[in-house]
């Protein structure tokens, strides 16, 4: 007999506000103390301290805004919030503060030794939902990616200079709709960047960013794309929307993307997905305030966590460097935040 899911490690409450983004900061080498940033309805980021299980700090820069997203860069050095938005990434070995807000404002904080001041902004006009994707292609060198003014457009910036690489536009006649959630990601260190993004009429795009082009596009769900994660290493990719299916689909070696299966829930609504960091299991969050646990090999149900009361938002897997200390934590619309320590072995 399979054994019940376990109840959370721990719960962490006071956010006053429900929870739309997580990222943990635990992978450092350097004995720091094992961090997870939430962002919320509210417009506040909590640093919760995973030692005490309290907040450390709290973050307040845009006029009270939604937060909707959390995506480390190798450490916790840089923080950026959009629409909503929060992002984490490593930069120069410096403590900074990348924040996006619904105000359409990228801004970069300094963190550094308690400090909460803005350095630099890019205004985004963008209105919309869609979480940007941030991607290091060398040292001290981003690209991001977001949701462009005109709504079915994707820009491409490159960071720090703030410098337009490109606008992905969809091509004359093609009606897409609004990108609903983008994913950079490069095969190897010096590779070409290339970008996938889930569309409001459930197709998923594979786009060549050096070219600005459209190499393959797949409809994978009836209804818009919510969420979508990709492991470069399997060439394989997972998408959910608010149906009762999960779309896995592949990359073959001539760059066109094809369903590879599907997996039918057993209620309607994806918040949120994300494939572990050791591509072994991944996470889904669901709007029927549950957490489901899959085998990323064969899509193979693991575990369902029955805890929230309300949507479950978002989940994120620790980058724990030892795996005995991986912990998975969901945020929801109940205001809470549950942390896990499931298959932390697997």
């Amino acid at each position: 007999m399979a054994l019940p899911p376990p109840d959370p490690q721990f719960v962490l409450r006071g956010t006053s506000a429900p929870v739309h983004t997580l990222h943990f900061s635990c992978g450092d080498p350097e004995p720091d103390i094992p961090l997870l940033f939430s962002g919320s309805e509210n417009g506040f980021i909590h640093v919760w301290n995973l030692k005490t299980h309290r907040v450390d700090t709290t973050l307040d820069g845009h006029g009270r805004k939604s937060v909707y997203c959390v995506e480390t860069m190798g450490g916790k050095d840089r923080l950026l919030r959009q629409p909503g938005f929060l992002r984490l990434q490593l930069m120069d070995n410096l403590f900074y503060c990348n924040s996006q807000g619904r105000d359409q404002r990228i801004c970069l904080w300094d963190l550094a030794e308690g400090r909460t001041s803005v350095t630099d902004s890019v205004f985004t006009e963008h209105v919309g939902f869609c979480r940007c994707s941030l991607l290091k292609v060398a040292q001290g060198r981003w690209l991001m990616a977001m949701a462009a003014r005109n709504l079915e457009e994707v820009q491409i910036l490159e960071l720090p200079s703030k410098t337009s690489v490109c606008t992905l536009k969809p091509e004359v006649g093609a009606k897409l709709g609004m990108p609903m959630c983008l994913k950079l990601w490069q095969l190897s260190c010096g590779s070409q960047p290339v970008l996938l993004a889930g569309y409001e009429d459930g197709s998923v795009v594979l786009w060549n960013v050096s070219m600005g082009k459209a190499l393959s596009q797949l409809t994978c769900h009836q209804e818009p794309v919510m969420s979508l994660d990709f492991d470069s290493e399997k060439a394989k990719g997972i998408s959910g929307s608010s149906e009762k299916v999960l779309s896995i689909w592949s990359l073959n070696e001539q760059q066109n993307l094809q369903v590879y299966t599907t997996h039918e829930l057993v209620n309607a609504g994806i918040s949120d997905i994300t494939i572990r960091p050791d591509k072994k299991i991944l996470a889904t969050a669901g709007w029927d305030h549950r957490i489901r646990i899959f085998g990323w090999k064969k899509l193979k149900p693991l575990a369902v966590l029955d805890y929230h009361t309300a949507t479950v938002h978002c989940v994120s897997f620790s980058d724990h460097s030892s795996p005995r200390e991986r912990l998975l934590a969901a945020g929801s619309k109940d205001q809470r935040i549950s942390v896990w320590s499931i298959y932390a072995q697997t």
